[in-house]
């Protein structure tokens, strides 16, 4: 994507440090990994999120509840529905370099090297492949 490519050699204030270390505790599990994967494609409620990874949603709504709080989700309300929504372009912009970045640890060409669209059609093409394993 478009990451910042300038050096920061400043040093981080212990406050700032703590909370960059809570970011990747949060990042800590295999659930809200794919929780936030799924919310880097769109904003999506609690049960399309709990059929999408594959748990229940009581289990999924106590994971967005430590992401909401360490402000890596938004929520927006429609009614009686709760939407997620990645919080901002640097929560998306780190789930999506963690994911590529594990993608280079498996064998072949990384699958975001082999699609020559935006992400978008990466999450597209996931959405397909767990429908037919589905079947």
């Amino acid at each position: 994507m478009n990451a910042d490519k300038r050096i920061c050699r400043r040093r981080l204030d212990e406050d700032q440090v703590e909370l960059v270390v809570e970011v990747f505790r949060m990042l800590a599990d295999s659930t809200r990994v794919q929780v936030l994967w799924q919310l880097v494609g769109g904003e999506l409620s609690v049960n399309e999120l709990a059929e999408r990874v594959g748990k229940p949603a009581p289990s999924v709504s106590q994971h967005l509840a430590k992401l909401r709080m360490a402000r890596l989700v938004h929520t927006r309300r429609e009614g009686t529905s709760i939407y997620y929504s990645v919080a901002n372009e640097h929560v998306q912009q780190l789930v999506t370099d963690a994911v590529f970045n594990a993608e280079h640890a498996g064998p072949g060409i990384p699958g975001h090297h082999r699609a020559s669209g935006d992400l978008q059609v990466l999450h597209e093409g996931a959405d397909l492949a767990a429908e037919e394993g589905a079947s």
